[in-house]
């Protein structure tokens, strides 16, 4: 489960958001731009790093706002909003036909298997399961919001943002291998 590393900094951003959003765009600013220089150090492919450069490009442009305008009202569509970032860097890569999965697979799986049909729509199934799970969550951050829902709804609806692919990504290659395997 790498791929959840990629998440540190949205996590950060999420748990630090009573302290202001500024402070929370800055921490996840700064939780991201460190992983990317980890994980850069540790010798990771640009293609693996698709989801952390996607981050720290997104809590750049957030710190900036949140700095110039401390009491816009995007404050109060902070959740949705990262998910929609979520939602456009995965569709994004589905529309370039490079599932930010991919490069994240490739980790731990022999390179023979990196050109196989297969193993690409594993990907491809894999990425537009957390495209799909990223633009439901957004739209329904955007309703609670709107809503002034109550902040247990919201963070309810965020953890399942990322519980349910992160499930489906553990579970579908299994699935896939033993329909092969038959």
């Amino acid at each position: 489960m790498h791929y959840l590393r990629g998440f540190a900094p949205w996590i950060v951003y999420a748990c630090l958001s009573p302290l202001g959003w500024q402070w929370s765009a800055l921490a996840g600013l700064v939780a991201g731009l460190a992983l990317i220089v980890v994980n850069v150090r540790a010798g990771l492919a640009t293609d693996a790093l698709i989801l952390e450069m996607s981050t720290a490009a997104y809590f750049a442009v957030l710190t900036a706002v949140a700095f110039a305008a401390p009491d816009s009202s995007l404050s109060h569509y902070g959740g949705a909003l990262s998910f929609a970032w979520l939602a456009v860097t995965a569709w994004a890569t589905l529309a370039l036909r490079r599932p930010f999965t991919l490069g994240i697979a490739r980790r731990s799986t022999p390179e023979e298997l990196w050109d196989n049909p297969v193993f690409l729509r594993v990907n491809v199934v894999i990425t537009a399961a957390w495209a799909a799970a990223f633009t439901f969550t957004a739209i329904a951050l955007t309703a609670g919001a709107a809503a002034d829902a109550g902040t247990g709804l919201k963070v309810t609806v965020q953890v399942l943002g990322f519980v349910v692919p992160a499930v489906f990504t553990a579970r579908y290659p299994a699935v896939v291998r033993a329909r092969y395997a038959r």
